[in-house]
């Protein structure tokens, strides 16, 4: 990865843990995520370190913004690091296809916290993520935003997203609407 995304570990930990504590979340659809994370670290900071690096899907079951819990996919998360600590951005796919599961709203998922808002941060990121996802056997990236959330829309599209449609969310995910972009990745090395 690049010096902009980290692998999230021990040395780090304490300013992903501040982060958290300020309020801030990772999960933009389930703010009360980081108070689970909290205690998760409290708890067992090795295991949830662990948790964040999941390319088999190992892990339990993911709760979604209903209650309701559905299979994990294979993941991995990074913090988004730029002179300290600025957020986290993560993959997630279905091994063989493109195609995602309804309950999984796209590939890729990132929150910047309030403070490095507006740094270009998130663009950087989601384009750094792009290489890690072609070597995971994607051929493009799926992203949402919320129509109203004009900062990720352009985000997405300088990192080269194009809108496909305005869809509903499902229940699950909170109801409401979305925007579906798509970032086609570079082509595969010879």
């Amino acid at each position: 990865m690049t010096d902009l995304l980290r692998a999230p570990s021990r040395d780090l930990l304490p300013a992903y843990v501040e982060a958290l504590e300020t309020g801030w979340s990772p999960n933009n659809v389930r703010p009360e995520a980081a108070q689970e994370q909290l205690k998760a670290i409290a708890e067992d900071a090795e295991a949830f370190l662990a948790s964040l690096v999941d390319p088999e899907a190992k892990g339990p079951a993911v709760k979604m913004a209903d209650g309701s819990f559905v299979a994990r996919l294979p993941s991995l998360r990074w913090w988004i690091w730029s002179d300290g600590f600025a957020g986290s951005i993560g993959l997630r796919w279905k091994p063989g296809t493109n195609a995602l599961p309804p309950t999984a709203l796209g590939h890729a998922g990132y929150a910047i916290v309030p403070w490095r808002r507006g740094e270009g941060l998130a663009t950087a990121a989601l384009r750094a993520l792009l290489p890690e996802a072609r070597a995971r056997g994607l051929d493009w990236l799926d992203v949402t935003a919320d129509p109203d959330n004009t900062a990720s829309i352009r985000v997405i599209e300088k990192a080269g997203g194009t809108l496909l449609e305005e869809m509903t969310r499902p229940e699950a995910q909170g109801g409401g609407r979305d925007l579906l972009f798509r970032l086609t990745l570079p082509a595969k090395a010879p």
